[in-house]
């Protein structure tokens, strides 16, 4: 079998998690196994359609949108094809709730042809926050993700026809999260950009992280597209010069940060 690990992950978190199943994965196998790697978190490779064969298997992950898979992946995920291929879907969300992305993904993969045998709902730092979810997966995380890892491995070695796996999820498919402002209406945080103050160094690292190559080279203050809110230019900014200023998103962020205080744990379907 070939292993393939996909992945977008603006902040690293969902790269870390699909890192550690592949990783435990062919340490199982117990001979050196060459992984092939696709890492679509920036446009350029989301140009690209993928495709693999009934001797694949593919580990995919995705961050929650929303308790969606972020829709701005979806174009790109219908050209992946499964040929047969063994898949198994991950989600990673900021402790609030996965709600229906988990099986949106998976009823994806299996329309483009692949057999779904696992799935995984994991926790990472939350997009907008430094405090929800802090650090996360963290070392407890990654205990589970070598656990799974070793599920799935048992599962491909010992049964002759691998079965399907059935995950949390309803169909159809809950409508986007949204957060309300402070009179209790739906608050729309879509068009919130990111602002940049005077710490800026213009070291272009916003620049080359941002997955939706929204932001402009000459003037990194600028957006030449739309904005998801992934947290990858205000996270890794070497001088935090990037921040939100609007009143409805910091509420939210606010409101989230202590809602959903309390840690959640991975989600396992095998």
């Amino acid at each position: 079998m070939q292993f393939n690990s996909m992945y977008f992950s603006a902040t690293d978190t969902t790269k870390k998690v699909i890192s550690g199943i592949v990783m435990n994965i062919t340490e199982n196998i117990g001979k050196e196994i060459i992984v092939h790697n696709v890492d679509f978190t920036l446009p350029e490779v989301r140009k690209e359609p993928v495709s693999f064969s009934k001797d694949d298997v593919v580990i995919l992950g995705v961050p929650v949108y929303a308790g969606r898979v972020p829709n701005i992946l979806l174009k790109y995920l219908s050209t992946i094809t499964g040929n047969g291929a063994l898949a198994i879907p991950v989600v990673v969300y900021g402790n609030r709730n996965y709600d229906d992305a988990l099986i949106e993904l998976k009823h994806l993969l299996e329309m483009n042809g692949f057999k779904v045998i696992a799935a995984g709902a994991f926790i990472g730092e939350h997009s907008f926050s430094k405090t929800l979810a802090k650090n996360r997966p963290d070392e407890k995380d990654m205990a589970i993700v070598s656990d799974f890892a070793n599920q799935i491995y048992t599962k491909m070695t010992t049964q002759e026809n691998i079965s399907n796996v059935a995950v949390k999820g309803n169909t159809p498919y809950r409508n986007y999260y949204m957060p309300k402002n402070k009179d209790g209406s739906p608050a729309d945080i879509r068009k919130v950009t990111p602002k940049t103050n005077s710490d800026c160094i213009n070291c272009k690292l916003c620049v080359d992280v941002c997955p939706m190559g929204s932001i402009d080279y000459e003037d990194v203050s600028k957006l030449n597209g739309i904005c998801i809110k992934c947290g990858a230019c205000i996270k890794k900014c070497p001088t935090q010069a990037k921040y939100y200023d609007n009143d409805n998103y910091l509420r939210h962020k606010h409101e989230l940060e202590i809602d959903f205080a309390l840690r959640r744990e991975p989600e396992l379907f095998i």
